[in-house]
């Protein structure tokens, strides 16, 4: 692999990590926040102290293969990113977090029309002049991820997912997975809408345009008269929503130029 340099970011931790990485025997850079900043702020530290144009990223709970890393190096060639996909045989994924994985992953399919194997893996490298470039969108939480991964394919960047296995967590995971799930739909629309639009605003208009044709109809043979008030409203709506899908989508690709 050549140079490299490890970056441990200790994220306001109450536990015994100080003390552990003092008796660490390997070299390391060693970044801590006062007080817990999020995932995603941990993330941003390690990315700033970095001096190499690709980073690699892990968790330090013992679920990802780290010895991996140097197999997901070797794809970096010609890729802009490499994401472990935990898709492997002996991967263990709580079985409480595979419907919303599966649903968010249906989600982030369709508006990324790209088939994503896994969409938030925490181990995966990338390069780091593009992730400087949209540093200011991607989140503090666990989202980060699922930024980065929705940010790379609607940008039409080189992605690539290699299986790799994912063992049990050491330690208590941090994941509340009603409230996290609902942040992740909120931010796959989020990151869509900023990447494009389209893929949004479009089906909406369509849904109220459908609907606008289907209560006139419904009305004028069904009630006898038309609701045209209704009708109205659900297809200017449709207007606006188009309308608005068109100019996002305009001023996503002036900014792209």
């Amino acid at each position: 692999m050549g140079d490299y340099e490890i970056i441990v970011v200790d994220d306001g931790s109450t536990d015994d990590t100080p003390n552990i990485l003092d008796r660490c025997s390997m070299e390391f850079q060693w970044v801590r926040h006062e007080q817990n900043r999020g995932y995603g702020a941990s993330l941003k530290s390690g990315i700033r102290k970095s001096r190499y144009d690709i980073i690699a990223i892990t968790d330090a709970d013992g679920t990802y293969p780290v010895k991996d890393i140097p197999k997901l190096y070797g794809e970096m060639t010609d890729c802009d990113m490499v994401v472990g996909a935990r898709t492997g045989k002996k991967a263990k994924i709580p079985w409480l977090r595979k419907p919303a994985k599966w649903f968010l992953a249906k989600l982030a399919n369709y508006l990324s029309e790209t088939k994503i194997p896994d969409l938030n893996s925490g181990l995966r490298l990338f390069r780091k002049d593009y992730v400087m470039h949209i540093f200011g969108i991607l989140p503090k939480g666990f989202s980060f991820t699922t930024t980065l991964t929705l940010a790379m394919l609607t940008s039409d960047m080189n992605v690539k997912f290699i299986p790799i296995e994912y063992m049990k967590r050491t330690g208590k995971s941090k994941i509340r997975p009603i409230r996290d799930t609902l942040n992740f739909i909120q931010l796959i629309l989020r990151t869509i809408l900023y990447f494009n639009p389209m893929k949004v605003f479009v089906p909406i208009a369509f849904f109220l345009f459908f609907s606008s044709f289907f209560i006139f109809f419904f009305s004028a043979f069904a009630l006898g008269r038309i609701l045209d008030t209704t009708v109205s409203i659900l297809f200017v709506a449709g207007i606006h929503m188009l309308s608005i899908g068109m100019i996002a989508d305009i001023i996503d690709r002036r900014t792209k130029l």
